[in-house]
């Protein structure tokens, strides 16, 4: 029993830390790529980030409102924050021109 116990700790670590970064990430946005990504606004995100790291703080993992905590932030990580950085640009670290694809530049059928 030892062995779960210190696996759910782990776990509830991990979620913590995973809530935590989505929120400081959602804080550190602009909030005109939120309406520019078409993706709620940026108090939406904050708010509901906010409250998913409460939620994880307070409540063990096995209940259920960590575990809508989790998928708010999942959404958050999968979904807005790609949208986010497309908008502002943040993806795009080396150089290249906007017609480069992910294996290169294209070169439009050639």
């Amino acid at each position: 029993m030892q062995g779960f116990s210190n696996f759910m700790s782990l776990l509830s670590i991990a979620l913590i830390l995973f809530s935590a970064f989505a929120f400081f990430d959602s804080l550190f946005r602009r909030g005109d790529a939120f309406r520019a990504a078409d993706k709620r606004t940026k108090p939406f995100w904050a708010i509901v980030l906010f409250l998913a790291l409460v939620v994880s703080l307070w409540l063990p993992i096995l209940s259920f409102l960590p575990i809508i905590g989790l998928i708010a932030v999942i959404v958050y990580t999968v979904d807005v924050r790609p949208a986010l950085r497309q908008v502002t640009g943040g993806g795009r670290r080396r150089g290249g021109s906007s017609s480069d694809g992910p294996y290169g530049p294209y070169n439009g059928g050639r």
